[in-house]
């Protein structure tokens, strides 16, 4: 009878010690719920490196995930829908950028806040966008020298 009760409480032990686990893992991850949310659009020349729960930050901070991307095949640019933390409001000039963590990191929405005292509402379109920069072809133009001027 004892063997059998230390197996439970270890068993049990065990089972709170994953659960914990999980929860921190989901937590770090971003993969839990983030509460209420609303969504903005933005269409980008280039969205590589991002994908559907791609970070949204503002000052660094965490704000949203990416919920969505499409090809729009009107103007071959990639739609993105920013899902935004509810009662973050966003001025109605701000842009939108795709920025990257550094060399090794991975990239991220980057909201860069305007000045106007108007917000963007649910639903609205951010028009001042910039893509994805290739650090490859930065490095080739730097080799190539392509880009400098002759005179």
């Amino acid at each position: 009878m004892r063997e059998n009760s230390a197996e439970v409480a270890v068993g049990a032990v065990v089972l709170a010690a994953t659960l914990g686990f999980l929860f921190y893992v989901t937590q770090v991850a971003g993969v839990g719920g983030m509460g209420r949310t609303y969504d903005l659009t933005a269409s980008f020349r280039s969205v590589e490196g991002i994908s559907a729960g791609t970070d949204i930050r503002l000052a660094g901070v965490k704000i949203g995930t990416v919920s969505r991307i499409d090809l729009n095949p009107d103007t071959f640019r990639g739609d993105v829908t920013l899902s935004l933390l509810e009662g973050i409001v966003i001025p109605d000039d701000s842009a939108a950028v795709i920025a990257s963590e550094g060399l090794l990191g991975g990239n991220f929405v980057e909201i860069v806040p305007g000045g106007s005292l108007g917000n963007f509402s649910a639903g609205a379109e951010i028009e001042d966008t910039q893509g994805a920069v290739s650090l490859i072809s930065l490095l080739l133009k730097f080799v190539t020298g392509e880009g400098e001027d002759d005179a």
